[in-house]
């Protein structure tokens, strides 16, 4: 059983290094508050979780023999091993394809574009008219603003495009804006609380006790909302700044 127990050991503790290195580099690049929860990955990570921390390292407990000769209980461990590698490329590769990397002010509410959402063609055309907002491998989350076009014909037609399942404006960096010349914009749409439709009734009474709590005044329209695959966030703004005092949870 002491053999057992320390291979069981030595696996775990390999296993949970080796992801807590790729989770934390992808946090603290990409991930880190909102991102992690606006991007909705709790269900990758508990796929990464259950392969490489709990059935490789169990596995390795149950098939752990002292008697087994060397070559067979080096090949288990491998199969074993292998199958984690599978996990631990898979989870990585969907994480590093929906990392965050811009969170965005557009039309009427604040948005999270992630990798996946802007494609290779538009990436190309963003290097070469908006380089400065061209998203790279290296890229890390930025703000920014996707106004529409001046061109009414153009921003007429991006509009039908994303209505009709095609790229948005905000899928377009090669149309993204420095964050703060859209400040002007964005004090006019900012809002009380209550008339926020993105959240319930119970998602109001919930955000109002946690504005309340922090000292904001929940009757003043300094909210907006931050939409993304995981649901909204309240984004509390300061109406003078524009800067974004709070994000909060409306299931809190």
């Amino acid at each position: 059983m002491k053999f057992r127990l320390r291979a069981f050991a030595l696996h775990l503790a390999g296993s949970t290094t080796v992801l807590a290195l790729v989770w934390g580099v992808l946090y603290l690049g990409w991930y880190y508050w909102p991102g992690w929860y606006l991007t909705g990955v709790s269900l990758v990570a508990g796929l990464m979780v259950g392969v490489d921390l709990v059935l490789g390292p169990s596995l390795t407990l149950l098939i752990a023999n002292p008697n087994k000769p060397r070559r067979e209980l080096t090949r288990d461990i491998g199969v074993i091993v292998a199958v984690q590698v599978c996990a631990l490329i898979y989870g990585t590769t969907t994480l590093w394809s929906g990392r965050p990397l811009y969170y965005l002010y557009s039309e009427k509410w604040l948005e999270l574009v992630q990798a996946s959402d802007i494609s290779a063609h538009e990436a190309n055309l963003a290097r070469d008219q908006n380089p400065q907002f061209a998203p790279h491998w290296y890229s890390l989350p930025r703000w920014a603003w996707a106004p529409l076009p001046d061109n009414r014909e153009e921003a007429k037609r991006i509009i039908q495009q994303a209505l009709a399942g095609g790229a948005d404006v905000t899928q377009m960096p090669r149309m993204f804006r420095s964050y703060e010349r859209g400040y002007s914009e964005m004090r006019a749409r900012l809002k009380v609380l209550e008339s926020l439709r993105e959240f319930t009734a119970q998602d109001k009474k919930n955000l109002r006790r946690q504005m309340i709590e922090r000292g904001f005044d929940a009757d003043q329209p300094i909210g907006m909302v931050l939409i993304g695959h995981a649901g909204p966030l309240l984004a509390v703004v300061d109406p003078a700044t524009l800067h974004i005092r709070a994000l909060l949870r409306p299931d809190r």
